[in-house]
């Protein structure tokens, strides 16, 4: 009598007789995955994925399992989409900037805020309510002109800077904290620089991803001295950086460069130093924390601007 014919338990037309030598299925070339020995059902492969460990890196983020800096390449995308916005609209700038307190008058020009009420004015700004500038306004940047928000003269030349520092320390950061909490930290820098432009110079309008970028510094840094490497080129790159500041004070803000290297420096040292046995919800906790700090920040400088 002759054997039935066998045929793939994926693709019934398909005859076969070769069987997955984990779960003993018939499979055709199509469903085959090599094995050490013999070959595998997709189902299996799926499964032996599965009970593999994730991959942790020294500070607890998942392994990436593409070498790809996927956060930064999005981070970098969202600002350089934003300038292409500021180009056709340029209104953007002035809509969502940075700027903590603000007036607009009947004839659309713009005034420093004081307390109370002034009829025919609006009042613009976080004080207003406009909370999204706190972080909106770290996506923008000057125009080529440079002629909007600050005596910054560099013009297109802003972004470029700033992208080029995103991408040198972005990458290694990433890799080294993993993508969630490289975005966390990322956001949290980006939102103490204009936080601690609102506490001091709330009349000032600023844009720029120069309080973020600040934040990574911080952040490269701690990383390399909790990782125990060589200090020595670690300690001229930080040195540059915070001579950069001081000399940037005269024309930049310093204070959401200040702002978002606190911010940055703090958030990684949670990061770095949470004790293994419980660190995804120390460093979880950490920003939680430091987010919480900062909106309470806020709260008050909006409380003495109006009161």
């Amino acid at each position: 009598m002759e054997a039935a014919a066998t045929t793939c338990y994926r693709h019934p037309s398909y005859e076969t007789y070769v069987s997955c030598t984990r779960c003993e299925r018939f499979i055709c070339p199509d469903c085959m995955r090599e094995a050490a020995v013999g070959h595998h059902c997709v189902e299996c492969v799926k499964e032996g994925q599965r009970s593999i460990r994730q991959a942790r890196t020294a500070f607890g983020g998942s392994v990436a399992r593409s070498a790809v800096p996927l956060v930064t390449y999005v981070l970098m995308g969202l600002n350089i989409a934003a300038y292409l916005g500021e180009l056709i609209r340029p209104g953007i700038i002035d809509r969502f900037a940075m700027l903590g307190a603000g007036l607009t008058g009947p004839d659309g020009g713009q005034y420093v805020y004081e307390a109370g009420d002034f009829p025919g004015f609006e009042v613009v700004g976080v004080v207003g309510g406009e909370w999204y500038r706190l972080l909106t306004g770290a996506f923008l940047h000057l125009p080529p002109d440079g002629s909007s928000f600050g005596p910054l003269p560099f013009g297109v030349l802003h972004i470029v800077f700033n992208m080029y520092a995103l991408w040198n320390l972005g990458r290694v950061v990433e890799e080294q904290l993993g993508r969630a909490r490289y975005l966390a930290l990322y956001l949290l820098s980006a939102l103490g620089g204009s936080v601690l432009v609102y506490l001091i110079a709330p009349s000032d309008g600023t844009v720029g991803a120069s309080g973020a970028i600040f934040g990574l510094g911080a952040a490269f840094y701690v990383i390399n001295r909790r990782l125990g490497r060589d200090m020595r080129a670690v300690n001229r790159f930080m040195a540059g950086f915070l001579i950069w500041m001081l000399i940037s004070a005269g024309f930049a803000s310093w204070q959401g460069h200040l702002g978002g290297l606190l911010t940055g420096g703090i958030v990684t040292v949670a990061y770095a130093y949470a004790p293994a046995k419980r660190r995804t919800v120390v460093q979880a906790a950490a920003g939680v924390v430091v987010f919480a700090v900062l909106v309470l920040l806020v709260v008050l400088k909006t409380s003495a601007l109006t009161g």
